[in-house]
């Protein structure tokens, strides 16, 4: 399935937790913490500006990026489990 994002949202898929603690500890499932890091897999085409011209995103498809911990909602697609955000709840880019 292709989704394509509205106005300034992005689809962000959320790179897995760390299943082990740097002492060597296994974590189970239950135990991990969601990570607030991802890769954009898709954007929207911009918000609209009150002059009618669409605003530019400042990411790119296929960064590494952090966003807020309660930003985003889940979505399932191709029993794949995404994130659809605005812009805005992206904290940074990670190079």
């Amino acid at each position: 399935m292709n989704v394509m994002p509205l106005g300034e949202k992005v689809l962000i898929k959320r790179i897995e937790a760390e299943g082990k603690t740097a002492g060597g500890i296994l974590l189970p499932d239950t135990a991990k913490e969601k990570p607030k890091e991802g890769k954009i897999i898709a954007l929207g085409n911009g918000k609209l500006l009150k002059s009618g011209e669409r605003a530019k995103f400042q990411v790119k498809k296929g960064e590494r990026v952090l966003f807020s911990s309660y930003g985003g909602t889940e979505v399932k697609i191709d029993c794949e489990e995404y994130l659809l955000m605005s812009e805005d709840d992206i904290l940074a880019v990670i190079e």
